[in-house]
């Protein structure tokens, strides 16, 4: 099965490789901007004001049931990745999968500025963790909330009833087909042990997440998700993408080379 993507039918105007700087400095100007205000919602996020959590939720967790309290370990910060995974799915979704393939590698990263990672989802903890060792986040934390209703009351479970009466989702702004929704929420930690919620994100909020999009945006053809179902329908699990076949100017490369990089 080929991953070649056509490409979008377009006109580009092509210049001399003296003419390009131009358009580029043009459009660096707004990436400028869009750094800085970057930086700004950043500093505003950090000043959001805080919300004790007073209800005493409970973990499934390889080491036992915890309260949200300990899922922070030894850090005073704690990030928890909605991860989208009902109790009678047989796996995890494929998109918030993506998701965390990319935290699986920068988590150790989180845990030298004082963060700790959690995922957390409704499935079964013996399924979360059969599905984990398959996709191999070695470096991920996960948790059961199946047997609370931490879910529901931070936006990312609903009934039917939620779906059928419109926009349940993403502070009541938008629509989701399925009672598993994802998201991000942060929290903080006091001298005292109480616990407060400081921050939650949702649909293209999490894109911030997904390195690979950056990545994707920065390719001529960008994401070419035009005439699919929805955005994301073509992301799989990492490991259900076809193993693409060496082509022959690949092999022949490799053949001739002397260097030792293939």
């Amino acid at each position: 099965m080929s991953t070649t993507l056509e490409a979008p039918k377009s006109s580009h105007k092509i210049v001399s490789r003296t003419e390009w700087p131009a358009a580029r400095k043009a459009l660096l100007a707004k990436e400028k901007q869009y750094t800085h205000l970057r930086d700004e919602l950043a500093q505003q996020r950090q000043q959001l004001p805080w919300v004790k959590v007073e209800k005493p939720y409970s973990f499934e967790t390889p080491c036992g049931t915890h309260p949200l309290s300990d899922l922070f370990g030894d850090k005073s910060q704690l990030l928890v990745y909605h991860f989208m995974f009902g109790p009678d799915w047989p796996e995890g979704c494929p998109s918030c999968s993506m998701v965390a393939d990319a935290l699986n590698g920068i988590a150790p990263h989180l845990a030298q500025r004082d963060i700790s990672l959690m995922l957390v989802s409704r499935a079964p903890l013996e399924k979360l963790q059969a599905f984990k060792t398959r996709m191999g986040w070695n470096n991920l934390f996960w948790a059961s909330s199946n047997k609370t209703d931490f879910n529901q009351d931070f936006g990312v479970t609903f009934n039917e009833s939620q779906i059928k009466d419109g926009k349940p989702y993403n502070y009541n702004t938008s629509d989701f087909p399925a009672a598993e929704a994802p998201g991000l929420s942060a929290f903080t930690k006091g001298a005292a042990g109480d616990v407060f919620h400081t921050y939650s994100t949702y649909g293209r909020g999490l894109e911030e997440l997904l390195g690979v999009y950056s990545l994707i945006d920065m390719a001529p053809m960008g994401r070419n998700e035009i005439g699919l179902p929805w955005p994301m329908a073509w992301v799989k699990h990492h490991d259900k993408y076809p193993a693409a076949p060496a082509s022959r100017a690949t092999l022949n490369v490799a053949e001739k080379s002397t260097c030792g990089c293939h």
